[in-house]
């Protein structure tokens, strides 16, 4: 996948667990757990926005594209 989530980087910066910021945001643990791994399919803006709120960042601290190596001239 291109798009890698670096949700649990910014945790560790914010010194935060999975389950605060679940909490705080207001989506279940088992949620944020599979957004965390890179399984979700989707997010929405208002749950991206709420991430950013609670963790006090930008939407490209947590999403970054790398393209995979077939993508690659």
């Amino acid at each position: 996948m291109a798009i890698v989530i670096n949700l649990d980087v910014m945790l560790a910066r914010r010194k935060m667990a999975s389950k605060d910021l679940a909490e705080a945001v207001g989506i279940t643990a088992q949620n944020l757990s599979i957004l965390k791994t890179g399984k979700a399919k989707a997010i929405r803006f208002s749950t991206l926005e709420a991430i950013c709120r609670e963790l006090a960042c930008q939407p490209g601290d947590i999403l970054e594209y790398r393209p995979d190596v077939a993508e690659q001239p």
